[in-house]
This record gives C-alpha cells, sequence and structure tokens, in this order.
C-alpha cells in the first residue's frame, strides 16, 4: 500500500503542525499549564494523543481507508519518539540513558492517552486525568482544569468530524487555548 506521495511526509507535517499549536502562549499564561519542558511534553503528547485516538476510529477497519489512517497513526507516533530522542540530546542526556528515557516517555504517553480516552467517555472524568497529568507538577485553580477539560472536549469533538483527507494535507482544527485568568 502506497501511503504517501513523492517528497512529502504528513506525519511529520500534522506533528510539528501540533507542536506550533502547542506552544501557543494562552495555554501556559491563561490556563496554567506548566511553561517547563514537562508542560510543554505533557501538551504535545495531550494532542498527539487526540490525533490518535481519532485516526484510529476512521472507519474503524472497514477499509482502505481506515488502514491508510492507522498507518498515519503510527508514523505519527514515531515522529513523536524521534523528536522526544532528539529533544533529550540536545538537552545533554547520555546516548546510555536516552534509550530509556524515551521508553519511559513512550510508557507514559500511552497511560495518559488510555486515562484521557476514559476521561473522555460517557461518565468519565477528565479533569481528573487532566489534573494528575497536564497540571501535575503544579497547583492551578478548578477553574483553569475546568476551561482545560472542556477545551479537550471540544478538540475531541472537532477531531471525531474531521476526515481522514484532513490530517494528510492540512492540520486538524484545534479550539483556541481557553482564555481563563491563572489565579482567578
Amino acid at each position: 500500500m502506497k501511503l504517501f506521495g513523492v517528497g512529502r511526509n504528513p506525519a511529520h507535517d500534522l506533528y510539528f503542525a501540533i507542536v506550533a499549536h502547542c506552544r501557543r502562549p494562552g495555554f501556559y499564561r491563561d490556563c496554567g499549564v506548566p511553561d517547563s519542558v514537562i508542560g510543554r511534553f505533557e501538551m504535545i503528547v495531550l494532542h498527539v494523543g487526540l490525533v490518535v485516538r481519532r485516526l484510529r476510529t476512521i472507519d474503524a477497519g472497514k477499509s482502505e481507508q481506515s488502514a491508510e489512517a492507522l498507518e498515519l497513526s503510527d508514523r505519527l507516533f514515531e515522529v513523536l519518539i524521534a523528536d522526544l530522542d532528539r529533544s533529550l540530546r540536545e538537552m545533554g542526556e547520555g546516548d546510555i540513558s536516552v534509550g530509556k528515557r524515551v521508553r519511559q516517555m513512550a510508557r507514559g504517553f500511552y497511560g495518559r492517552a488510555e486515562a484521557y480516552d476514559r476521561g473522555l467517555a460517557a461518565g468519565g472524568d477528565l479533569a481528573d486525568a487532566l489534573g494528575r497529568n497536564l497540571f501535575g507538577t503544579v497547583e492551578v485553580g478548578a477553574d483553569q482544569v475546568a476551561a482545560m477539560a472542556a477545551y479537550v472536549r471540544d478538540a475531541a469533538d472537532r477531531l471525531a468530524a474531521a476526515p481522514l483527507a484532513t490530517f494528510r494535507a492540512t492540520m486538524p482544527e484545534f479550539p483556541p487555548p481557553p482564555a481563563v485568568l491563572a489565579g482567578h
């Protein structure tokens, strides 16, 4: 199966569009997401997890499009892992420990994705999952957690409506960061 056109890597493009969205100052300034290496990792994991969640449900195993969506999901995860590896090396992590740290981060991705999936399910506690993960290293107000939970639900709904072509050709539309003032 030929997945991607010559000279183009939709998974790479998609990943770096997600990263650019995650760098929007409102998440850190207004919502209280820690503006740190850990906070940025958590934002990227949250958004990549939402996109992977959607890609894994496109036509759910019923078509060539479903296989292509699963392939794109796998490639997106590979780009995430490669970027984590590169980032750790740039921060001075030694060759021996990089593999171990990347494996820990990959396990963290899957654990967070599962927690967010449970939180997004009917009756799930998304605020609790966000509190433990996205806000796990800081104390924030309940209004900030609630605003981010509403944001994540809105993002998941928007992604659920996006066809595969959106992920191949353009960045899926995420909502803007919630306008919540830290400490209010």
